[in-house]
């Protein structure tokens, strides 16, 4: 048998074995397919530093999280039992701003930002939330929202599937703080899900006693581990806390971009957070 039909059986056989046996690869993984975004980075190099790092506040030059793969398959997740629901797609009546559109069982940011009507303090918030397709822009113009507790200390909201930003305003990270320490991003035009376990601050005669702390999951990832917020969320400043109420409502930033969110309910929080708590690790 000449080499050259030699070289021919053997491509076809393994054609063949591709055709008709499911578990052949015939290409990468879905997780080596994801584009590498290229897209410049505008942010800040004249803000100050973030305190404990060699990073301005929103530095485009800060390391970008490594992707990994979501473990989210985009279906509504059941509240538990004692959760209360605030959004189940039907109403906004546990909403203050009744300007947000009602689509497919999901409320649509439009003008202002959103906020409940109830005020928690510690609790675990779970929040499902879509960037839509085909937005125009980059950077912070992908579908930029957040989702504050107690109107202060903000997750963020945004595509970085196939977009980058300056990381500590990157998709789930604690803006202007920290960045996640991994980028669980799902497509534009999926739902994605937040589970915040947040532990509000303590004051006491009007002096911080313990900073608000969070552990964060996005795309039941977790992004964020026991981590303490370094003051209220700003925009090119360091975070300072100054005392404010136990209980504060949550909020849904409008910032431009027709974000819809759906499916939120607060259960009690049942994990330890806070300067004491062990780091869970996964």
């Amino acid at each position: 048998m000449t080499r050259r039909l030699t070289v021919w059986m053997c491509a076809a056989a393994i054609g063949l074995a591709a055709a008709v046996c499911p578990g052949v690869e015939k290409g990468p993984s879905a997780a080596e397919t994801r584009p590498e975004p290229k897209n410049p980075i505008k942010g800040y190099t004249n803000t100050p530093l973030v305190p404990g790092t060699t990073w301005h506040i929103h530095d485009p030059n800060r390391p970008q999280p490594k992707y990994v793969q979501p473990k989210y398959d985009g279906k509504p997740v059941p509240s538990p039992a004692g959760a209360t629901v605030l959004f189940d797609g039907t109403s906004l009546d546990k909403w203050r701003n009744k300007k947000w559109k009602l689509v497919d069982g999901a409320m649509q940011v439009t003008k202002g930002g959103q906020q409940s009507v109830a005020s928690f303090g510690d609790m675990h918030l779970h929040v499902e939330w879509l960037v839509p397709k085909g937005l125009k822009g980059y950077c912070q113009k992908q579908g930029n929202s957040g989702v504050y507790m107690m109107c202060k200390y903000e997750i963020q909201v945004l595509n970085c599937y196939d977009n980058r930003t300056y990381p500590d305003g990157m998709t789930a990270a604690m803006y202007g703080q920290y960045p996640p320490r991994v980028n669980a991003c799902r497509k534009p035009g999926q739902w994605q899900s937040f589970d915040i376990h947040f532990k509000a601050p303590v004051f006491k005669d009007g002096k911080l006693v313990s900073g608000a702390y969070v552990t964060v999951y996005h795309n039941n990832v977790l992004v964020h581990d026991n981590r303490m917020y370094m003051g209220p969320s700003v925009w090119r400043k360091v975070a300072q806390y100054k005392p404010h109420a136990a209980k504060a409502p949550i909020s849904l930033q409008a910032h431009g971009s027709p974000v819809k969110y759906r499916n939120i309910w607060v259960a009690p929080l049942t994990r330890t957070l806070g300067p004491d708590a062990p780091k869970s690790g996964k």
